[in-house]
């Protein structure tokens, strides 16, 4: 089987914070399982540098587009992968690459007769002399009530045309908008209504897609999908590749999406065959935030509809919102615990952990300074580190760090063997949270095995007992990193180091005697007074 796994692009306009690696951290998990399962996997994301934000922040700074792009892409990357993100391809939108495969999709799309031309009112802004881009034009939501920019209400969801908003102004200037008459070219989109609905159907009946996806992906179907422009007077982007149009660029909606299928042929281009991804065969995971949710359950499918690509979307892994301190997180207020800064401080594992155990998979969560680090010392140090240490340094000390050869205990080998079904099932279900605590189940049973069996009893009453108990633990603790590993990438690393270990099937396996390898602890401890020098500095930069 292949697997596509499409991570969302994040508008290179800012730095990361949390609440975008909540959201995207699944696909990683995913994609490191997967490997694992012996499948043939294409794990692709990049930067979004086309966008709207991109041009406002630019003009905020009076740098060029670029200069924001290259930035905040570079900062991406070396951000994904201090966290141990292992995307096959990590690209951009404005690489040349990129272009010209949309403009080709646009072109196949006006061959098949669902792009078209159309007259339409557009905002223009008289003061700045210039058609407005949606994101440029801001209001209230005529869904909802709350304050909305012209493409999407974050509130309640809504995909929103400009002219939709009430109380329109334009985020240059602040003045009321007017309206002129343009041109567009327009995605026939409800020419997809039957397909999309029976589409939907199939993944409702077969719970491939979680709630907020099913509910809010029926409530536009039950609205009537609508035609949605596909170009726009923007300063950079794609270009329209239509005699006369040129200098009109296409719209980022069905630019950035069509980035998964563009970034499938570069991989192509760097010997890997995409073909497999794009059949019905293929099993795809679209991993991404709640707000994302009709580019992925609606635009994206009906793109590939129009193109007669398989398959559309398989899984739509859409997590709910993450808050900070039971607040929502706002990058204009700077309320946000920033990537580039908590990497600085704390293990990747402790954030990748935490984000994944308290995941807003069906709800929306919370990241609190005092639960993140009491979670990094009661769970991963305390539980798991320190099954981990006090079993290795046992046999360092008694046994001259030679693991003991031993036959296994039968209800020690069912439990792994278990585990390993149900940490499976649960990562290829998406319910990542559900797997993270299978396991971390089975690190609790490992610690209270250990101190059941006292081996430091065990050594001078019952030396083969001694041995088999160390044996034992230090199976549990070779195929729990190994089941781990997806979650926890670099801990997992660490002890396979230690237990040289070079499993790369997800499968149980025996560790054989021989010496261990340089045993360290996997985590260290965090101070509590941390937790309110944290609180300080999160309230000193908010603004």
């Amino acid at each position: 089987m292949s697997i596509f796994i499409g991570g969302a692009w994040v508008y290179a306009n800012g730095s990361l914070h949390l609440g975008h690696i909540s959201s995207l951290l699944p696909g990683d998990i995913l994609a490191r399982y997967y490997r694992f399962k012996g499948e043939k996997v294409l794990y692709v994301s990049g930067s979004d540098c086309n966008g709207t934000p991109i041009t406002i922040r630019a003009k905020q700074e009076g740098v060029s587009p670029k200069e924001i792009a290259d930035r905040y892409h570079q900062e991406f990357a070396e951000c994904f992968s201090k966290l141990g993100f292992s995307y096959d391809v990590y690209t951009r939108t404005d690489t040349a690459h990129h272009h010209k495969i949309v403009q080709e999709i646009f072109l196949e799309l006006i061959d098949n007769g669902y792009i078209y031309k159309k007259k339409i009112e557009q905002t223009y802004c008289e003061y700045d002399q210039q058609f407005l881009p949606d994101r440029y034009v801001e209001g209230i939501c005529p869904q909802c009530s709350a304050n909305a920019r012209g493409d999407q209400c974050d509130a309640c969801s809504s995909v929103l045309e400009p002219l939709e908003l009430l109380k329109r102004k334009c985020k240059l200037c602040g003045n009321l908008p007017t309206t002129r008459l343009t041109e567009h070219f327009y995605f026939s989109l409800s020419t997809f209504q039957n397909v999309l609905e029976n589409y939907i159907q199939q993944a409702e009946d077969k719970h491939l897609w979680r709630e907020n996806a099913i509910s809010l992906t029926n409530r536009y179907l039950q609205e009537g999908l609508k035609d949605r422009a596909v170009s726009r007077d923007l300063p950079i982007g794609v270009s329209i590749p239509v005699a006369g149009y040129e200098d009109k660029k296409i719209y980022v909606w069905i630019e950035a999406v069509s980035g998964y299928y563009t970034a499938s042929k570069w991989a192509k281009e760097t010997n890997q065959d995409d073909s497999s991804f794009w059949n019905s065969y293929t099993k795809s995971y679209y991993v991404h935030g709640k707000d994302n949710i009709p580019f992925h359950s609606i635009i994206w499918p009906g793109i590939l509809a129009g193109l007669g690509k398989e398959p559309l979307p398989t899984l739509i892994v859409s997590n709910e919102y993450l808050t900070l301190e039971k607040k929502k997180l706002s990058t204009s207020k700077n309320w946000a615990v920033w990537v580039p800064d908590i990497l600085e401080r704390y293990d990747p594992d402790s954030i990748r952990y935490f984000l994944t155990i308290n995941a807003p998979e069906n709800r929306d969560a919370d990241f609190s300074w005092k639960e993140f680090i009491y979670s990094h010392n009661s769970e991963l140090l305390g539980a798991y580190g320190n099954f981990v240490n006090r079993t290795l340094k046992f046999i360092e000390k008694s046994f001259d760090g030679v693991i003991p050869n031993k036959d296994l205990s039968s209800i020690i080998i069912g439990k792994v063997n278990q585990l390993y079904q149900d940490v499976g099932y649960c990562i290829e279900t998406t319910s990542f949270k559900t797997g993270l605590e299978r396991a971390f189940e089975l690190v609790r049973f490992s610690n209270k095995y250990f101190d059941e069996q006292q081996p430091w009893k065990q050594i001078n009453d019952d030396i083969e007992s001694c041995k088999q108990t160390l044996a034992d633990c230090v199976y549990l603790i070779g195929n729990l990193a190994h089941i781990l590993h997806p979650f926890l990438p670099f801990s997992s690393r660490k002890i396979k180091g230690m237990l040289q270990i070079k499993e790369n099937e997800w499968r149980p396996f025996f560790v054989t005697s021989r010496h261990l390898q340089k045993v360290e602890p996997l985590f260290e401890r965090i101070d509590k007074v941390r937790i309110e020098e944290e609180l300080e500095r999160l309230v000193k930069q908010k603004f």
